[in-house]
């Protein structure tokens, strides 16, 4: 039985929120009241992170599913295998998937796992090429040292704007916006995670690789105040080549407390193109008349919104 948090509410189609390093599902607190509103909203603490215990250690691969990753290494793909267990548990076989960061790392990994209707990446981790670029590693050490060694500290400075401004505006577009309530929170989240070394080690010298052809509609966006991951981490090669390509301005690398109305209507868009193409794909089954299938419409085919590109800027 899985030992991941979760929060489920709202009604409709399944959607899964994942977050980033050192984060927490509550992270998408802003966005999801939002997005309850159409559909079934499933926000989960990844292993080892919020209140998730980490994945525990276990001798080589699974024999009964070789596909499964090496649970001695904490990678995307292992935490990608347990969100599966979940879900699988919870009756959820063809979710919507949207996540921030290593979020999205973990929803790319998850395609292996089970068939999305969608997957929507926030400044998706990952995306470099060979090691992770230094700049991103001391960062990401920085701010762990900083939220473990000066927790008091840094709730302090984030009880006004100009100190959130100080202390979140690496992550975050607008960060005097946030209540200083979620800063904190976001604080402790980074300070108490106990998966975040473990990810790391994981992922220093590993970057996404592109598995299986992912079938699903797949929007990948960054926020245009995203100071974390610069252009050499913003590589879409590993991505299929019809990604449509999003907008989050004035949105940070952490996009969700910055405009949660951006944020949502980027998902909800991506979701709505499933709706398309299964109108689209319904329409080519259908049984058609004999003039029907005599004819030939010369015209532009039919293509996902955005611009395709192997980088974003």
């Amino acid at each position: 039985m899985s030992e991941l948090s979760y929060t489920r509410t709202g009604s409709g189609e399944p959607m899964v929120l994942l977050h980033g390093l050192g984060s927490w599902r509550h992270a998408w607190d802003p966005v999801i009241p939002i997005l309850a509103e159409k559909f079934d909203v499933i926000a989960i603490d990844l292993p080892g992170f919020g209140d998730s215990p980490p994945l525990r250690p276990a001798q080589g691969r699974d024999q009964a599913n070789p596909a499964r990753p090496d649970a001695t290494e904490v990678s995307p793909a292992a935490l990608a295998s347990a969100v599966a267990d979940l879900l699988n548990e919870l009756g959820v076989a063809t979710p919507h998937l949207a996540g921030n960061s290593l979020g999205g790392w973990v929803a790319l990994e998850l395609t292996r796992f089970l068939q999305p209707a969608s997957v929507t990446l926030l400044s998706p981790a990952g995306l470099w090429r060979g090691r992770i670029p230094l700049y991103n590693r001391l960062s990401m050490l920085g701010a762990r040292w900083l939220c473990t060694h000066a927790e008091g500290l840094l709730y302090v400075l984030v009880g006004n704007p100009t100190g959130r401004i100080i202390a979140l505006g690496q992550t975050h577009g607008r960060p005097a916006r946030m209540s200083a309530g979620l800063a904190r929170a976001s604080i402790r989240a980074m300070a108490s995670c106990e998966g975040f070394d473990a990810v790391m080690r994981a992922t220093i010298a590993s970057p996404y690789q592109a598995g299986p052809p992912i079938a699903a509609p797949l929007t990948v966006a960054f926020g245009s105040r995203d100071l974390l991951l610069r252009r050499r981490s913003r590589r879409l090669d590993q991505l299929p080549a019809d990604v449509r390509i999003g907008s989050l301005p004035r949105c940070g690398h952490i996009p969700m407390a910055d405009n949660p109305s951006a944020v949502a209507d980027l998902i909800r868009q991506g979701s709505r193109a499933m709706a398309a193409s299964r109108v689209i794909q319904a329409q080519a089954d259908r049984p058609r008349s004999r003039a029907e299938a005599s004819a030939t419409i010369q015209g532009p085919r039919c293509g996902t919104a955005g611009t395709p590109g192997r980088t974003c800027a």
